[in-house]
């Protein structure tokens, strides 16, 4: 299977620098764009859809604070990795508060950036697995566990904090045939389950509240005498 190349774009008006650090990415396996002023690299990273930027702060036409501000107003979330000179720390604190993800001053060891462009990648790549993990659909069904809410359409749907857990550890374990014991360890915290018409009780109202009409299969599948799955 091909993976395609991680697309840098390098954004730097010091032409020594940028063959340095072209050559060395091209060779690290990276798809690399250059633009040698503000304004071309602000047009290039919003066309392109670059997966990180190299930013110099000091740049002809635009700043690089600038440009930084402007793809973060747009909405652009690809890592940012601002270069300062030796001495300019308000640059740096500039630019994190513009948006920038990380900063490097030059002079600096070309392993040291490869190191952190790929960090700011694992970064990234966790980020946006944990947010997709927060987020679900289901039909017409969105489910937010990060707000803490299910809506349908506009509608939010009144689950209670058990039964927002519930569901959670259902979605978690979707397409698993989950016994009531199970289920009463895992949302309940007790080690000695008590009663397993609990459970039955709550996914009851769980799958009342998620149903859209009787017409509708049911999210949560009862597998008999087995427990429950579900079926998202």
């Amino acid at each position: 299977m091909t993976v395609n190349p991680r697309r840098v774009l390098i954004v730097e008006d010091d032409e020594s620098l940028v063959i340095a650090l072209r050559d060395g990415l091209v060779f690290e396996g990276f798809e690399v764009t250059v633009a040698r002023d503000g304004e071309t690299g602000l047009l290039a990273a919003i066309e392109s859809q670059s997966d990180l930027v190299i930013l110099d702060v000091m740049l002809p036409r635009r700043s690089g604070l600038d440009v930084c501000r402007e793809l973060r107003g747009r909405g652009l979330e690809m890592p940012i990795l601002m270069l300062t000179s030796r001495g300019q720390e308000i640059d740096k604190v500039l630019g994190l508060k513009m948006g920038a993800d990380d900063y490097m001053t030059k002079p600096f060891g070309f392993l040291e950036l490869v190191a952190r462009i790929e960090a700011l990648f694992r970064r990234t790549s966790v980020g946006r697995t944990a947010a997709a993990n927060e987020h679900h659909r289901f039909g017409d069904l969105v489910v937010d566990f990060r707000a803490g809410e299910v809506r349908r359409g506009t509608h939010r749907l009144d689950l209670s904090a058990r039964e927002l857990r519930l569901l959670r550890y259902f979605v978690e374990h979707r397409g698993e045939i989950l016994s009531r014991d199970q289920l009463l360890t895992a949302v309940w915290d007790y080690d000695d389950p008590p009663l397993t018409r609990t459970v039955d009780m709550h996914v009851a109202k769980l799958r009342k509240k998620l149903e859209v009409g009787s017409g509708e299969t049911s999210l949560i599948a009862t597998v008999h005498r087995q427990g429950y799955k579900f079926t998202g």
